[in-house]
């Protein structure tokens, strides 16, 4: 499924970008408020349900973009055929699967329950250039020891020369304090039972939110070895076993200028293109009444190509101490379960809501001498922060 990128202007400025023939005119402008269309759109020679995006610019004082529901949206190529779209959740997908064909013409067209009409520019499909491979090594970036991963690919055509990333990285995670008994309380008791799930071996994923370009225009050759993810050695994530999904995406001039140039607008604020004015950026969609309407958004038709390696810490940094964990504190903390508010060694109340409010985790006990050793929870028990369900395409 396309990853959608979370756009974010927070420039204040005028910028405008002039290209070459071959595309567009771009303007960022600055202004009041106003309400416009935001489109998000990538299809693929992925044979599979393609997604578009169709939402509203949002305020600053707003949380988030508001979806564009009942809109009618749909693919049309060159050869007349048209690929409908349904809305998903918050997204609109093809009701059939379909993928780009190379040579033909594809547009997006929109027409809102506003009964406005909207336009891309036509898009052919990029040169197909696929990954080589994907390599992780340790090297030292900026001064800092890590793990680089890098993307490898060949075009001995020399047409692609535009590329976009995207990957989701997955880890396992292995709380460190981990006991097979959990802790409950009923009044003032305590009780110590077995766990009924898996609550010391967790895996979590994540998106990458930036936008990741290269470009191979000014080198003599389509080659690229390209870093698309530095990982710090002291980053938990690492810790056992990590693994990286990159997709490649090949883009036109005019694409990859389009999200070049937000990539740089947005650079200041650490996020990217969820459009919050002020701050107003074109691209290539246009309301077919009205040509002065601001819309924001680029479609285009990409073709990708996907990876996935698997490393584990102890390959790449042999006999060397994991990575801290995620939480930092994981002492041991000794409690003993009673009332009796003259006894400095009495803590019961404040053990017994921790373990109520699940602040606390289990390690060890004597129950005989009401006496518990605890430690803060994500320690003990990586389903407070992670999920304990092994991914689908988890390989140990």
């Amino acid at each position: 499924m396309q990853h959608y990128i979370k756009y974010k202007i927070s420039a204040i400025f005028f910028l405008s970008l002039i290209f070459n023939s071959c595309t567009e005119q771009y303007a960022f402008k600055n202004g009041d408020f106003e309400s416009a269309l935001v489109v998000e759109g990538t299809i693929t020679n992925e044979l599979k349900n393609q997604t578009i995006k169709v939402s509203k610019v949002y305020q600053l004082e707003e949380t988030g973009p508001k979806f564009e529901t009942g809109a009618n949206v749909y693919v049309l190529d060159d050869q007349g055929t048209e690929y409908q779209f349904e809305e998903k959740d918050t997204v609109y997908a093809s009701i059939t699967p379909f993928k780009a064909e190379p040579g033909r013409k594809y547009q997006l067209k929109i027409r809102t329950k506003e009964a406005k009409n909207y336009s891309s520019d036509q898009q052919t499909l990029t040169t197909e250039t696929k990954i080589d491979n994907v390599t992780a090594t340790v090297e030292t970036v900026n001064g800092q020891r890590g793990v680089q991963i890098n993307v490898n690919s060949y075009d001995p055509t020399n047409t692609s020369k535009y590329y976009r990333y995207e990957y989701t990285e997955t880890y396992k995670i292995i709380a460190p304090m981990w006991d097979f008994r959990k802790a409950t309380t009923e009044g003032t008791s305590i009780f110590i039972s077995p766990r009924t799930k898996e609550t010391r071996t967790c895996y979590s994923s994540k998106k990458s939110e930036e936008i990741i370009l290269n470009s191979t225009n000014n080198l003599s050759e389509d080659r690229v070895h390209f870093p698309v993810r530095f990982i710090s050695d002291q980053n938990y994530i690492i810790s056992h076993r990590y693994t990286i999904f990159v997709k490649q995406y090949i883009q036109t001039l005019a694409a990859y200028s389009f999200y070049k140039t937000m990539r740089d607008i947005s650079s200041s604020s650490g996020n990217i293109l969820s459009p919050k004015q002020p701050g107003f950026f074109y691209g290539n969609i246009k309301s077919d009444e009205n040509s002065d309407e601001k819309i924001i958004g680029f479609f285009e038709v990409s073709a990708v190509s996907s990876e996935r390696i698997y490393f584990n810490y102890a390959d790449l940094f042999p006999k060397e101490p994991l990575p801290p964990y995620y939480e930092s504190n994981c002492l041991i903390q000794k409690f003993k379960n009673c009332d009796n508010a003259e006894n400095p060694e009495c803590n019961g109340p404040i053990l017994r809501a921790r373990i109520d409010n699940y602040t606390l985790a289990h390690f060890s006990s004597s129950e005989a001498e009401n006496l518990y050793y605890m430690v803060n929870t994500p320690c003990g028990d990586c389903t407070s922060f992670s999920s304990n369900i092994i991914p689908p395409f988890w390989v140990d």
